[in-house]
């Protein structure tokens, strides 16, 4: 099958992704809640081409009309999966607020330099037409698109999935039934195999506040993940990774879509789980990396690494993740997918006292640790940011609230493996012009490794 066949006209296969990046700016969601700063929160454009004058800078915002929406997890209105239809562009930007509910679709085509809101659907509306709250993870369908919600509209687990139309007028509930669904967070679906899997954190209501021990304890946040059938829109086997799986958060399919590997990262117990479908057709689930707890001064029980954020390189040999309490991001080699091989490491941020901790990037103070990752599609760069979630980020890193958060590129060696800080790219939000701010997840405007899935 060629390119065209496999993607359709415009959305190469991802070997052709490879060879055409050219990726020259790079959208980022900011916010200030949790700040003391009572400004509405913004989508930031990052210009990562090292040619521009404004290199490693912000040079655009787009504020969204209300304040407290805690702008979080972003995703396009089309990519790879429009298959075989020349209509369908790349072109809006979905930005849900997490706390309101809020959907702000962005057009980003315009101008890409300085994105424009199209239209903002009210969270009110989304609540009281299918009872879900909390906006997540965005992926379209080709056409549609569907978005996670973690809860209902008052807050509590285990939520469901919005679908909206390609107008962004809102369809309904997508999923038919979630009967073994105890909490709800990311997902990602493999066409060719008609497979969805999906994964676990906790309730709003849980999980806004702050982050508490004894909420893991009374069974408050998940350890299971879901595969589904996509076309019947239910789920057919639930895994439970229990105490070595708590907190399964981001999931990555490979991006050939041939293939039937992914992967899983459980924050709270910092692994990495891989599954497959085996030669009998089920879906075989393994842990494949544990990342050890450490001693830290101060703290009455180790420290886990907290693995925040994966993600699967385009061309699908290496994996990367973030450990945003040690401190750390690691590059695996996933040539065996199921026998990951550590091959690069670096450290940036992390909590005062653990082991390779850095307070300072390229003599800029770090206050946070690395969490959100995104990858150019040539694997060669590495964009980290440093906060979770505003509540959990007072909680755990304090000095943020006054120092803001941070932009930092890590350049990746893709022949043998390696991870290095880049020297000349830093993006400071401690003095952006309503004061410290915080910066999440990431986009290319051509596509990127964690929104495109591949027919």
């Amino acid at each position: 099958m060629s390119d065209k066949e496999c993607c359709g006209p415009g959305y190469a296969s991802p070997k052709a992704a490879i060879a055409a990046s050219r990726e020259k700016l790079l959208y980022t969601t900011a916010l200030y809640v949790g700040t003391g700063v009572e400004k509405p929160d913004y989508l930031a454009t990052i210009d990562v081409d090292p040619e521009s004058p404004t290199y490693s800078q912000v040079i655009h915002r787009l504020e969204v009309p209300g304040i407290g929406d805690e702008l979080h997890h972003i995703g396009w209105n089309a990519c790879s999966s429009c298959h075989k239809d020349a209509s369908k562009e790349r072109r809006y930007l979905i930005v849900p607020g997490v706390r309101t509910t809020n959907l702000h679709i962005v057009d980003c085509a315009t101008d890409p330099r300085a994105p424009r809101l199209h239209k903002v659907i009210d969270g009110a509306e989304i609540k009281a037409k299918t009872d879900l709250s909390a906006p997540h993870t965005v992926h379209c369908l080709g056409a549609d698109i569907i978005i996670s919600m973690l809860g209902d509209a008052k807050g509590e687990a285990p939520g469901g999935f919005l679908h909206i139309d390609e107008n962004f007028e809102i369809v309904g509930r997508w999923e038919n039934d979630i009967s073994p669904m105890k909490f709800n967070y990311d997902f990602w679906y493999q066409p060719r195999h008609n497979m969805m899997v999906s994964s676990e954190w906790g309730a709003p209501n849980t999980f806004m506040p702050g982050f508490d021990l004894e909420d893991v304890k009374q069974g408050k946040y998940g350890d299971q993940i879901h595969f589904w059938d996509f076309a019947e829109k239910s789920i057919v086997k639930t895994v439970q990774l229990g105490e070595e799986g708590m907190i399964p958060l981001e999931v990555r399919f490979h991006h050939d879509p041939d293939s039937t590997h992914g992967y899983v990262g459980a924050t709270l117990s910092s692994n990495i789980f891989h599954w497959h479908k085996n030669g009998g057709g089920d879906w075989e689930v393994n842990k494949v990396i544990d990342v050890p707890s450490v001693k830290i001064d101060g703290w009455p029980i180790p420290v886990p690494g907290l693995i925040t954020d994966i993600l699967v390189s385009m061309d699908d040999r290496f994996l990367y993740f973030s450990n945003w309490l040690q401190g750390d991001v690691r590059q695996y080699d996933i040539s065996v997918p199921s026998e990951p091989r550590l091959v690069g490491q670096v450290f940036l941020g992390g909590l005062p006292g653990a082991p390779g901790r850095v307070s300072e990037v390229n003599g800029r103070p770090v206050a946070g640790g690395p969490q959100m990752i995104q990858l150019s599609l040539d694997g060669r760069r590495l964009y980290v940011t440093d906060s979770l979630f505003s509540t959990w980020d007072n909680q755990f890193y304090p000095d943020m609230k006054e120092k803001g958060g941070c932009m930092i590129q890590v350049d990746c060696d893709i022949e043998t493996g390696g991870l290095k800080i880049n020297p000349d790219f830093f993006v400071d939000f401690s003095k952006e012009p309503n004061g410290p701010a915080r910066c999440h997840e990431m986009r290319y405007p051509g596509g990127d490794c964690t929104s495109d899935i591949w027919l």
